[in-house]
């Protein structure tokens, strides 16, 4: 019997698909964030750095309580899914992507803002002395001399995005087609005692940690070559 089924097809493309949408979120919401906490010198800006940071320390079962009240139908999702005839966000992959977006963000929004401060007050000097707009020299002078940031940022939201368990698994469930996940779909082949599609999974997942790590050595490598 093939290994490959249209069951697991279904995760893969899930999987992807989830990634792709919250790490482009996460970078038109992160990027205008990472700035203000860069350029920011007001006492809230490290608060406001703190709850972002949240999620790396917050256990993901923790995170994904409170997100599945938030998302249920006795909280603001259940209101939001009301305006289309839905009860609720949970256990959908809209609701999905909110709970990655919030899980994910300090993993594209700290390499951001760490690009955006060590680009330093200079450049923007310059471009104020050119009478350029602050919208103007954010896009072409900032943004592209952050870009090793940004790619760091981008990179590390999609991993994340595509390894999370805890958190999908409490606000997604394990629906085919609509929540579950890769992450999801090994758990469940391991409780099924379906191995070979457990260590098809598996390995598909080394495979692509591997790929990350060593795209984000060759990013870092770029990075240095140009500062220096």
């Amino acid at each position: 019997m093939d290994v490959w089924s249209a069951e697991i097809s279904q995760a893969v493309t899930l999987t992807l698909a989830l990634a792709a949408v919250t790490t482009a979120t996460l970078l038109v919401i992160g990027t205008p964030l990472a700035w203000w906490l860069a350029r920011s010198k007001g006492w809230w800006t490290e608060i406001v750095a703190s709850v972002v940071a949240l999620p790396l320390v917050l256990p993901p079962t923790v995170l994904g309580f409170y997100l599945l009240v938030l998302l249920g139908p006795d909280g603001p999702g259940g209101r939001i899914a009301s305006l289309w005839g839905g009860r609720t966000l949970a256990f959908t992959f809209e609701g999905l992507v909110i709970g990655s977006v919030v899980y994910s963000m300090p993993f594209v929004v700290q390499p951001i803002r760490n690009a955006f401060t060590a680009m330093g007050e200079r450049p923007l000097e310059v471009a104020a002395t050119l009478r350029a707009s602050p919208w103007h020299a954010f896009w072409t002078i900032a943004v592209p001399l952050a870009r090793p940031g940004l790619l760091t940022g981008a990179v590390l939201g999609f991993a994340h995005t595509v390894g999370e368990f805890g958190l999908v698994l409490m606000i997604g469930g394990n629906i085919p087609g609509r929540t579950k996940v890769l992450s999801v779909a090994i758990f469940d082949y391991v409780e099924a005692s379906r191995w070979r599609e457990a260590s098809l999974l598996a390995g598909g997942m080394v495979i692509f940690a591997f790929a990350v790590i060593l795209t984000m050595t060759l990013i870092d490598r770029r990075s240095a070559r140009a500062a220096s």
